[in-house]
C-alpha cells in the first residue's frame, strides 16, 4: 500500500486502557490525523470490541501494534486471528527471523505487515547487554533488509536509523518512526529520538507520536499541538 501525498504523517498513539479517553483523542485530532495506533495495553484489555467502539468515531486507518514474536506457525495463527479487524498495519518483531515475518505476510496478504527493527527504548549498551553483536544502526539496517526480503511492506525504526535504511533499501518501503519528540517535549522512555521535521527529512513516511499530544488537558490543546507539529514539518 503506497503513501498518499495528502496523507497526514502523524500516527497518534492511543496508549490507554480507557476506551472513552481513546475515543476523545480520536475526536480531538481526526481532522489532522488519519491513522491511530492501538497497542497491547488497549487490545489486551478490550480486544476487537474496543476497536469497534473506536471506529464509531469515524473512518481511520488502524495501526495494530502487537509486535508479534514467536515461532512461525504461532505468528501465522495470531495474524489470521486479527486479520478480520482489518488493520492497515500489523507489527511483528523483525528479530523473530525471516521465516516468522514471511509467515505473517502469507497469513494476511492484504495487511501491511510491519517489522519492528530495534526498539527506540534500547540504547547501544542495552543492545550489547541482551546479546546483539552490532550497534543499533547496523542492527536496524540488517533487520530491515531481512524483513523486507521476507515480504514485509513497512518497517518501524528509530529516526536515527532511517537515513541508513533508506540508503540500503530504496524509497519504496514505508518507514514508520516512533521516538519522535517535538522541540521542548520530554523524552520519556525514549533514548534515540529526533524532531518530527528531522525524521521526515531523513526519509520517514509516518511518525508515531503519543504523549506530546495526548497528555494535554483539552481537545482544543491536542488539536493545536497536532497542527503545530504539522506546521513544523512543512
Amino acid at each position: 500500500m503506497s503513501v498518499a501525498s495528502n496523507e497526514s504523517p502523524i500516527i497518534l498513539a492511543l496508549d490507554t486502557q480507557v476506551i472513552e479517553k481513546a475515543a476523545q483523542w480520536i475526536r480531538a485530532t481526526n481532522t489532522v490525523v488519519n491513522t491511530f495506533k492501538v497497542g497491547l495495553e488497549f487490545y489486551l484489555t478490550h480486544g476487537r470490541a474496543g476497536i469497534d467502539r473506536l471506529r464509531e468515531e469515524g473512518d481511520f486507518d488502524l495501526f495494530l501494534d502487537l509486535k508479534l514474536h514467536d515461532i512461525p506457525n504461532t505468528v501465522s495463527s495470531a495474524t489470521k486471528a486479527v486479520a478480520s479487524i482489518k488493520p492497515r498495519f500489523l507489527t511483528v518483531h523483525a528479530s523473530g527471523g525471516a521465516d516468522m515475518v514471511s509467515a505473517a505476510v502469507q497469513a494476511a496478504p492484504d495487511i501491511d505487515i510491519t517489522a519492528v527493527t530495534v526498539l527506540t527504548s534500547l540504547s547501544k549498551d542495552s543492545l550489547l547487554e541482551i546479546g546483539f553483536a552490532q550497534e543499533p544502526l547496523e542492527s536496524a539496517v540488517k533487520l530491515a533488509k531481512l524483513s523486507l526480503g521476507a515480504g514485509a511492506r513497512a518497517i518501524v525504526t528509530s529516526p536515527l536509523e532511517v537515513g541508513a535504511i533508506r540508503a540500503a533499501v530504496g524509497g519504496k518501503p514505508i518507514i514508520i518512526t516512533p521516538g519522535v519528540r517535538p522541540v521542548g517535549s520530554p523524552l520519556g522512555d525514549q533514548t534515540r529520538v529526533l524532531t518530527p521535521k528531522d525524521a521526515i527529512a531523513e526519509g520517514s513516511n509516518f511518525l508515531v507520536i503519543g504523549r506530546p499530544i495526548t497528555s494535554l488537558e483539552t481537545s482544543t490543546l491536542m488539536l493545536s499541538k497536532a497542527l503545530e507539529i504539522m506546521d513544523s514539518i512543512y
